[in-house]
């Protein structure tokens, strides 16, 4: 079984919005609304994939809900056929607001802070981790945290299934990651801005300009446009050498870069003209939760120990992109069309890429 940990869930609510104006009364075109949260995400793609007939671990979802909008949540779940194993709280599950333009191509959200959890909550939900670690294949913890869950939190539950002999993906950034590296995750799976989040301004070099900068969008396009000077590998590699067994960081449609026992790579995606990116990194996750359970190499039975210097990388990073570019073509986050999928994997490509400046591989 492959469990995901959500400690942020939201109800995902996606308006589209052709020709969206700032400072505008704008009209909605269409409305979807469904259970998000990057591990619901996650196992959303794990289940299309076991719809379409492939031979994978199932899939859980532990998470928070609360108040009305928790039930909606939990509803929603039930309907969309994930199992799942969630943590009553006091407070009010959040919302996210997706708003989709497919005139200029573009998606803005807005995301809400998420309940208070006490301490017996966040207790309650380590007891729920720990007792379906002995049935577990794959942990994965994938998102923000809430307010009153500790920093440390990722931290905790990646030693406690550690502790179970269970292979671990941490898809997060900020403390929690930089708190999660101490116990060795097997694989950490962030994206470019919680790389930096991480890394900080002495592997960005960020000069006075762009540290200035106000807009989000051109903030993420500055990121994107200096890893020319290859600082995305240099992150990946402190990483590593910080405690993570292998990373992988995904860079939009500039694909994902890996730092690996074995040595580093770059895997370019097939080009999607238009679509959704807002789930296409938890897609990766997925991607790598499977590699974790065996899916993709049956060379070594499941429950063996995970010995990530001997996996086929450009193989698992193949599925990854691959996966992740499906994600962006379906129009929610959290699903994918297997049959994209599959037509994608021709098109990827990957490349080793130098080994890094800073040191070699043990």
């Amino acid at each position: 079984m492959i469990i995901t940990v959500t400690l942020n869930p939201a109800l995902d609510v996606t308006y589209t919005v052709p020709g969206l104006a700032v400072d505008a009364t704008n009209r909605v075109r269409a409305v979807a609304m469904r259970p998000g949260g990057k591990g619901v995400n996650v196992a959303g793609v794990i289940n299309s994939l076991l719809a379409d007939g492939i031979d994978a671990p199932e899939v859980t979802v532990l998470a928070f809900a609360g108040g009305h909008q928790g039930e909606l949540f939990t509803e929603m779940l039930r309907r969309r056929g994930i199992a799942h194993d969630l943590v009553t709280t006091r407070g009010e599950t959040r919302r996210t607001l997706a708003l989709v333009d497919p005139a200029n191509g573009t998606v803005t959200s807005l995301s809400e802070p998420g309940p208070v959890i006490n301490e017996h909550e966040w207790g309650e939900m380590r007891d729920r981790v720990r007792a379906l670690m002995p049935r577990a294949t794959v942990l994965v913890l994938s998102g923000s945290l809430p307010p009153g869950v500790p920093s440390g939190a990722y931290a905790v539950l990646v030693r406690l299934a550690r502790g179970f002999g269970v292979p671990v993906v941490v898809d997060a950034g900020g403390e929690a990651l930089r708190r999660a590296l101490k116990e060795r995750p097997d694989l950490v799976k962030p994206n470019a801005a919680e790389l930096a989040s991480v890394v900080g301004p002495s592997v960005l070099a960020l000069d006075r300009s762009e540290t200035e900068e106000k807009s989000g969008v051109k903030r993420k396009r500055d990121l994107a446009d200096r890893n020319e000077n290859g600082w995305l590998q240099t992150a990946a590699f402190q990483l590593r050498t910080a405690g993570a067994g292998v990373v992988i960081a995904s860079d939009g449609p500039r694909g994902l870069w890996a730092d690996t026992p074995r040595g580093q790579w770059h895997a370019v995606p097939p080009h999607v003209p238009s679509g959704n990116p807002t789930g296409a990194g938890d897609a990766v996750a997925a991607a790598l939760a499977l590699g974790l359970a065996r899916v993709w190499d049956h060379s070594s039975p499941a429950g063996q120990v995970v010995d990530l210097s001997s996996w086929n990388w450009p193989h698992m990073l193949t599925h990854a992109a691959a996966l992740s570019a499906a994600a962006v073509h379906a129009p929610l986050a959290g699903e994918v069309d297997p049959a994209v999928y599959r037509a994608n994997l021709a098109q990827v490509v990957v490349t080793p890429t130098p080994t890094h400046p800073l040191g070699k591989d043990e």
